[in-house]
C-alpha cells in the first residue's frame, strides 16, 4: 500500500489521485444564463445528492487558474440553475459543451441542443434530456481564495422534469435512463451489471 500526503503533492496530482479513485461519478450538464442573456452550458461531475427534504443537489466548479467558469459567474449572479442528466443519447454533445468558448458565445447553441423554457426558474434547460431539474442556490462556498480553487453550491430542486417514458409509479428506469459516468482522462462508463443486495435489518 502506497502512503501519500496531499499537502506534499502539486494540486494536479492530487486531481488525478481524486478523479483515478471516486469512480463512477454521475455528471451533471449544467445551464445557467449570464445578466447579457446568454445561455451557458456546461459539463460537471463533481456533483450529488445533498438531501431528499428538501430536495437538494450539490455541484462544484473547479478554478484551476483561480478565475471563475461561466457557470459559477451566472450562478452567484442570478442564483438559478437547470440541472440535466447526461446520457448515451446525448453524451456527445454535452462533451461539445466543454470547448472554452467566450462568455458572449452559448455553448447550448453551438453544441446543436434545444433550448425549452423552465417551469419556476427564468434559466432554460434542453430538450435533449430525459431528466431536468430546475435548481435554485440555497448556499455557496468557496476555497482556495482567490487562487486556484472551487466554489460550491447548494441547489434546491424546484422542479422535475422527467421523461414519461422511463417514469413507472415514481421510479426511474435505470436502463431507460442510460445514464453516463465519468471516470479519469476522457474515458466514461455505460451502465453495467445491475445487482441487488438485501439491507441487513
Amino acid at each position: 500500500m502506497i502512503s501519500i500526503d496531499p499537502e506534499q503533492n502539486e494540486e494536479r496530482d492530487n486531481y488525478k489521485l481524486l478523479v483515478g479513485s471516486i469512480i463512477p461519478r454521475p455528471i451533471a450538464f449544467v445551464t445557467t444564463q449570464s445578466e447579457e442573456g446568454v445561455v451557458n452550458g456546461a459539463p460537471f461531475s463533481y456533483f450529488n445528492i445533498v438531501s431528499s427534504n428538501p430536495p437538494m443537489v450539490s455541484l462544484s466548479i473547479q478554478r484551476p487558474t483561480g478565475e471563475r467558469k461561466d457557470t459559477a459567474r451566472n450562478i452567484y449572479g442570478n442564483g438559478e440553475f437547470v440541472v440535466h442528466i447526461v446520457d448515451r443519447d446525448n453524451v456527445g454533445k454535452v462533451n461539445e459543451t466543454a470547448a472554452s468558448l467566450p462568455p458572449s458565445e452559448s455553448e447550448v447553441d453551438m453544441a446543436g441542443l434545444t433550448k425549452v423554457p423552465s417551469t419556476r426558474v427564468s434559466v432554460p434547460g434542453v430538450k435533449e434530456s430525459k431528466i431536468r431539474m430546475e435548481c435554485r442556490l440555497v448556499q455557496s462556498v468557496p476555497f482556495g481564495g482567490d487562487g486556484p480553487g472551487s466554489d460550491l453550491f447548494i441547489g434546491e430542486i424546484v422542479q422535475f422534469h422527467v421523461d414519461e417514458a422511463i417514469y413507472e409509479n415514481g421510479r426511474i428506469d435505470p436502463r431507460g435512463l442510460d445514464a453516463v459516468s465519468r471516470l479519469a482522462g476522457s474515458s466514461y462508463a455505460a451502465m453495467g451489471e445491475i445487482f441487488s443486495l438485501d439491507r441487513p435489518k
